[in-house]
């Protein structure tokens, strides 16, 4: 039978089946049913920084709308905070003990100093490693991409020296030289790399002339630019690999592992399908495994990846090269009706 066993961050996996950052992992009945369905470990939703500010305004708006009201008090709220990130880091602790399987903290920040602070609360509650949510929307025309960049190496830099237990890199592709920046982390000792992150965009509804907010799923096959620097980074870079973002079926995470990931993160197809849905994978997983030989996903993990293949400019190609050159063949394959 097929061994589905992998390694990611150091972490032990039964299988490449991460649940990625969302709410399906939010509660203990949440995390503990994933498990149940076969998920080899549960990324916990994140940890917003941003979030948390606005949050600790409010209250403190809300607060000061009594201030000064009694002429004999300065405020009627005067021991009233903000919990910070408490509670979250005290639901995401209930979830840890909850499960058997390996817990990875979510974490988005803004400034340096917080990144520092809330990594180190986080692995204080126990979670087997972190993600780290890397991007950022350029406010200052002036600062350059190399600034951009350095910040963030930084960030790993000092993250290495403090942590103890391993952390990845959660990236969005829009970097000037996404290669130079993730060999870069690499080396600043990122354990490994999530790619790519699925980013908010704006919408507008032109009936109210307003900006909407939508839950937007992704769609089957938006990892295909995953797909592509999961298969330039194999062999590469020293830290593990993790493609992301429209995977929802095992052809799609065999795709992956033969471009060399270590393991895929899965969200919007279990909200389609349910987190049943794993089992169904692992199965077809094991049943391709079967068919073809492999004892292992090491024996054929990274098969068709830019280092394994020779003369090969798959992964290089941005323009439809074989329409170009040959575009009878593509007329004749689907004729025009």
């Amino acid at each position: 039978m097929a061994n589905l066993n992998v390694e990611f961050m150091g972490l032990k996996l039964k299988n490449p089946i991460v649940v990625g950052a969302c709410t399906l992992s939010a509660t203990v009945e949440g995390a503990q049913e994933l498990e149940r369905a076969g998920a080899a470990a549960i990324v916990y939703k994140s940890l917003f920084e941003e979030q948390i500010q606005m949050e600790r305004a409010q209250l403190a708006d809300e607060l000061d709308e009594y201030t000064d009201r009694n002429a004999e008090m300065t405020s009627i709220f005067p021991a009233i905070e903000h919990a910070g990130a408490k509670a979250h880091i005290m639901r995401l602790s209930e979830v840890k003990k909850s499960v058997s399987i390996p817990v990875i903290a979510s974490l988005n920040c803004v400034y340096d100093v917080t990144w520092f602070d809330y990594a180190k609360q986080l692995e204080e509650a126990g979670v087997d490693a972190l993600e780290l949510n890397f991007y950022q929307m350029p406010g200052n025309v002036d600062k350059t991409a190399a600034q951009l960049e350095d910040e963030k190496v930084k960030i790993v830099e000092t993250l290495k020296e403090r942590l103890t237990i391993p952390f990845c890199i959660k990236l969005s592709p829009y970097y000037t030289n996404t290669l130079n920046f993730v060999n870069r982390l690499d080396q600043a000792g990122a354990s490994a790399f999530v790619l790519f992150n699925r980013l908010f965009q704006p919408e507008i509804d032109t009936n109210t002339e307003s900006h909407v907010t939508n839950f937007n799923l992704s769609h089957q096959g938006d990892f295909k630019l995953g797909l592509r620097y999961v298969g330039l980074f194999y062999k590469k870079i020293e830290g593990g690999l993790c493609g992301t973002n429209g995977i929802y079926t095992s052809e799609d995470v065999l795709q992956m592992l033969l471009s060399g990931a270590n393991i895929v993160q899965m969200v919007s197809t279990l909200y389609k399908n349910k987190p049943t849905h794993i089992a169904q994978v692992l199965a077809e997983l094991e049943q391709w495994m079967d068919k073809k030989g492999y004892k292992s996903i090491d024996e054929f993990r990274g098969k068709l990846s830019d280092s394994e293949l020779k003369a090969s400019d798959i992964y290089y190609r941005a323009q439809y090269l074989d329409f170009i050159l040959h575009p009878e063949e593509i007329i004749n394959k689907y004729p025009m009706r």
